[in-house]
């Protein structure tokens, strides 16, 4: 008997051997790699583009660890050794955009081996480098890379898979992906310890290379939709730049917000404001030109997308604002070793991987938007019970309410990309999926920040601030008014996880039932 095909080798053309057309003899496409590796070779391809999605994500959480030692090297002073960061979130959240014209024009391989070269060459380069100008510019090569490879495994699940296993693919994907932040600190710590800063670098030299080597033996040359790459219109650069100037802008006036010059701050806050208007007008215009945008706008045509999307931003808020804030708060606030904090983390963070890989079960049999309301509620309810602790609470009780935040960041992982994305017309998941990315990252810079300011700013006004030694109840009820705006964040985007429900005429046709 003849295997189903998958969504994607259905789509494949079938034609006459002619050289350079996908779907002939000797032109490696989904549907004919199937037929080479059998039926698990979407599994294979999954893999494929986890490993270098992982190392993507661990060169982005990683290098913390390096940055004492990093600014010692070259005698930094903060504002200096804070690009190490900066650059390569203004990098990463830019780039994603431009996935969908890659992947059009070069095809899944070349677009994929690509950015894991250029991920290795600013490994190497970082790990040699004698001055920091080398190193910022290996940060943002690494940047370019990540941005551009992790909308690339959403595609790859909602093309190559068929519908009622896209739960199970991404809670595996998920699963490994959330892992390499986990542990990546701890084992960065201990090469740090071993053989210094420039080891942190060379950390993701063989996941490169594993990467290039299980792409040129799984993932297909064609573009999405079985097609063949083929060169079409050129990049949008001027959507490009508009988006670079207004990520720079929003995240360079969000730091100057945390410091003595609000005029600056307001200054920058206006031009990433008059700069993501200015992108929004140039999308418009050249869509209607017939060209192709670098965000084609209809996808907020879709109303569940248009949700997921603010879900999307909230989420990255929270996680990300979150992932800050802990730390400072065990270690300012409840007065706890480093220690103490990476072992109270740890379990949480196990926690999430099992989470996700359960979930994505249940998101091949239940509706998505569910998933992701029980998700946040649970993530509210962390932040609120986290307001009850005082200096004398059980160590336990941090370990329990970490894990049930870390639980509810399980149910939305491999849920909204699904809930969001499932309803878009095929052609329009790639756009979809460097959207949605973009659009979490960009909370993501956010949450960071306004989690800082928050702080500082209740800080301030119960009388202390972070350069104290001593902590006190009112340094714990400053920080008891952060996580209580992160619970009401929370609660704010499950109005808009609940409109994932909804199921309304789509701009190509009739509701559909996306489960």
């Amino acid at each position: 008997m003849t295997p189903p095909q998958t969504p994607e080798a259905a789509t494949t053309p079938a034609t006459p051997p002619i050289p350079g057309i996908p779907g002939t003899p000797g032109i490696p496409t989904i549907g004919t790699l199937r037929e080479r590796y059998g039926e698990r070779y979407r599994w294979y391809l999954l893999l494929s583009v986890m490993v270098g999605t992982m190392a993507s994500i661990m060169s982005s959480t990683i290098v913390n660890v390096a940055i004492p030692g990093m600014s010692h090297h070259f005698s930094l002073g903060q504002e200096r050794a804070q690009w190490v960061s900066s650059g390569f979130m203004v990098a990463m959240t830019v780039s994603m955009l431009t996935t969908p014209w890659l992947l059009s024009r070069y095809g899944y391989r070349r677009t994929y081996v690509g950015t894991m070269l250029l991920l290795l060459v600013g490994g190497i380069v970082g790990g040699l480098a004698n001055n920091f100008s080398l190193v910022l510019f290996a940060r943002v090569a690494e940047g370019l890379a990540a941005g551009v490879v992790q909308p690339i495994p959403a595609i790859i699940i909602l093309r190559a898979f068929e519908p009622h296993e896209q739960g199970r693919a991404s809670g595996i994907f998920g699963m490994g992906v959330v892992l390499a932040p986990a542990i990546g600190p701890s084992i960065g710590g201990v090469l740090v310890d071993l053989f210094g800063w420039r080891s942190i670098f060379f950390m993701v030299v063989p996941f490169c290379l594993a990467s290039i080597w299980l792409a040129y033996k799984f993932v297909p040359k064609t573009a999405p939709g079985g097609v063949a790459a083929v060169r079409g219109s050129g990049l949008d650069a001027r959507g490009l730049a508009l988006g670079t100037v207004g990520t720079l802008c929003l995240l360079n006036g969000l730091v100057e917000l945390r410091g003595d010059s609000p005029l600056q701050a307001a200054l920058l806050l206006a031009g990433a404001l008059a700069s993501f208007a200015a992108f929004v007008w140039w999308q418009r215009r050249l869509a209607a030109a017939g060209g192709t945008p670098l965000m084609n706008l209809a996808l907020f045509k879709y109303r569940q997308f248009a949700m997921g999307s603010v879900v999307a931003f909230i989420y990255g808020t929270a996680l990300f604002g979150s992932t800050y804030l802990l730390p400072v708060y065990m270690q300012v606030g409840l007065q706890l070793s480093a220690s103490h904090v990476g072992t109270i983390l740890l379990p949480a963070g196990l926690v999430l991987a099992l989470t996700i890989a359960g979930v994505g079960r249940l998101a091949d049999r239940h509706p998505t938007w569910l998933l992701v309301t029980i998700g946040l509620a649970l993530l509210a309810a962390s932040f609120a019970l986290m307001m009850v602790l005082r200096l004398d609470s059980a160590l336990w009780l941090l370990v329990a309410f970490a894990v049930i935040g870390r639980i509810g960041l399980g149910f939305i992982l491999p849920s909204l990309n699904l809930g969001s994305m499932r309803p878009l017309a095929k052609p329009l998941i790639p756009q979809g999926a460097s959207a949605i990315n973009f659009v979490r990252m960009l909370g993501g810079a956010a949450g960071v920040s306004l989690c800082a300011i928050v702080l500082e700013w209740r800080l301030a006004a119960h009388g202390d601030s972070l350069a104290n030694p001593m902590t006190s109840p009112a340094r714990l009820a400053a920080f008891d008014e952060v996580f209580a705006m992160l619970a009401g964040l929370c609660a704010l985007a499950i109005c808009a996880a609940w409109q994932l429900r909804q199921q309304p005429s789509t701009p190509n046709g009739p509701a559909r039932n996306t489960g």
